[in-house]
């Protein structure tokens, strides 16, 4: 009996410290370090027509030796950069994530808001404030960091604030960005009370501001300057791009360039802070941008838009490079998609005699409270309107015993006759359909952040704000993009089967065996 006693304590004593090592070492063959790479407007069929001008140890080297999944969408439109980031890091829709997009409607100020404005959190070297309390779920980096205890490093840098914050997301060490302003890299209060003195000593010498007035950015080579590999048109000149004035840096964000400062960042919080230095696994995330030079279409910038790819290839070449040669290949993951839209270029549809037309936002709200008027007496039946969403004045609906079904109801009847209108949507079709259909559309909608009515407009036609002069063209088009996951023993295979990227956030958790991100229903890829 004694002996079987002293069996069970020893056996006790042996799991309690296996636990603590299992806890202190992380899970074993898991990678040290993810980098989560999303690249703001990559598109496949530029990806693919540059290919000529790729080094071998960038975009190539990706695509041969990864697991490549061709044919990836996003489960809800519309998608721009901040709806597809927070999707990525939450592996949910705006629907569970709260993040409709860059900007939104405050239903208390009636006023717009940027996704990660926060007057509470000021700017660190920037004066933008910022934190990440608009997404209403955890991300992956915030799960990582329950899962080790906050052991676990979480950096997120970008050239932009919303792409940084929201991939950071709530419990991230910190979230890094270039400010519009003086071109420093900053952050916000939320995530650090004091500047580090290595992101100080980065900034000392390696600010924007203070060699910006020296850059020029000229074709990365002679290959890049002398061909175009746009079919349709004759070769261009070389370009030649200088940044001065108030909005440099603005600029120089939206411009081939900006992507070096980023790889040279990411490496610096790898470095600075020895990420992937032990057995607990660090999440880096980081955004890159492959859209055209200052919003242009890609008609006026051809050749920059090619250079683009070239650089980008190179930067993705020195991060994988630099990684392999600090913690090794096998102990680093890398995970790459892209924001999975692109900028929508201003078409002269009129001349070439291809529908098109303007629906007027204002005018289309001022008719439908003439028509709500009506039927229950002359009165401010919509309190504004933002984008394509029509906002209902709740209180005064309320007052008049009107529910908000009956009301949006009727305002779908009448809009639904009018010019250029393909669907109209009501709050309550979408928080209760569940058709295919429709589907899309609910998972952009959220409660909380749209209007009472979503107007969608036809192919070709532009949505028109009459008072800020903002418009929007509605383009149904597919683009195309991949997933390319590689490193930390992924062996190299085409995936041809549909897929959709929130199911990056639980293949990512998969790997690294912590737990999906709280409102993620999705399958891993694998």
């Amino acid at each position: 009996m004694t002996n079987r006693y002293l069996y069970i304590t020893l056996l006790a004593i042996l799991g309690i410290n296996t636990e603590a090592l299992a806890q202190e070492t992380g899970p074993k063959n898991a990678p040290r370090l993810v980098v989560s790479i999303t690249i703001d407007q990559l598109r496949t069929d530029y990806l693919e027509a540059f290919a000529p001008l790729y080094s071998e140890g960038g975009l190539k080297r990706l695509l041969r030796e990864g697991m490549v999944f061709s044919n990836v969408s996003y489960p809800f439109a519309p998608v721009d950069r901040a709806s597809a980031i927070a999707a990525i890091a939450t592996g949910t829709t705006p629907y569970y994530n709260s993040i409709v997009g860059n900007r939104w409607l405050n239903r208390e100020t009636l006023r717009p808001m940027g996704c990660v404005d926060d007057s509470k959190y000021t700017g660190m070297l920037t004066a933008e404030t910022a934190s990440p309390s608009s997404i209403s779920a955890s991300t992956l980096g915030d799960e990582l960091k329950v899962a080790t205890g906050g052991k676990a490093l979480v950096y997120a840098v970008a050239p932009y604030r919303d792409a940084a914050v929201l991939s950071a997301g709530h419990a991230a060490d910190c979230a890094l960005w270039i400010d519009d302003i003086y071109g420093e890299w900053c952050s916000s209060i939320y995530y650090l009370q004091n500047v580090p003195a290595w992101l100080q000593s980065y900034n000392d010498l390696h600010s924007l501001n203070k060699k910006i007035g020296d850059i020029v950015w000229e074709p990365f080579s002679e290959a890049t300057g002398s061909f175009n590999f746009f079919l349709q048109t004759e070769n261009e000149k070389p370009f030649k791009h200088k940044f001065s004035g108030y909005q440099r840096f603005g600029s120089y964000k939206q411009s081939a360039l900006v992507n070096a400062e980023v790889t040279e960042m990411a490496q610096q919080c790898i470095s600075a802070n020895g990420m992937g230095s032990d057995r607990v696994t660090d999440l880096l995330c980081v955004t890159y941008y492959a859209g055209t030079f200052g919003h242009q279409s890609m008609t006026d910038c051809q050749m920059e838009l090619q250079d683009t790819y070239v650089r980008l290839d190179q930067e993705l070449s020195n991060l994988v490079s630099y990684t392999s040669r600090t913690m090794g290949a096998e102990n680093v993951l890398y995970v790459i998609t892209s924001t999975g839209y692109s900028e929508i270029e201003s078409a002269d549809y009129e001349r070439f005699r291809i529908p098109t037309g303007t629906l007027n936002i204002n005018r289309t709200a001022n008719l439908m409270n003439m028509y709500l008027g009506a039927i229950w007496g002359q009165d401010n039946y919509v309190e504004t309107v933002f984008r394509n969403q029509i906002f209902l004045n709740h209180k005064l609906l309320e007052t008049k015993k009107i529910s908000i079904g009956e009301a949006t109801g009727r305002a779908q009847e009448i809009i639904a006759m009018m010019s250029g209108v393909r669907n109209v949507y009501t709050s309550l079709q979408l928080l209760t359909s569940q058709s295919p259909q429709t589907e899309k559309i609910r998972n952009a909608f959220n409660p909380q952040r749209c209007g009472d009515i979503i107007i969608e407009a036809a192919p070709g036609w532009k949505i028109l704000n009459e008072d800020t002069q903002e418009s929007e063209m509605s383009v149904a088009s597919f683009t195309q993009f991949p997933i390319i996951i590689f490193g930390a023993g992924t062996h190299a295979e085409r995936v041809q089967t549909p897929v959709t990227t929130d199911r990056i956030a639980p293949t990512i958790a998969r790997a690294i065996r912590i737990r999906a991100p709280n409102a993620c229903s999705s399958e891993p890829l694998f």
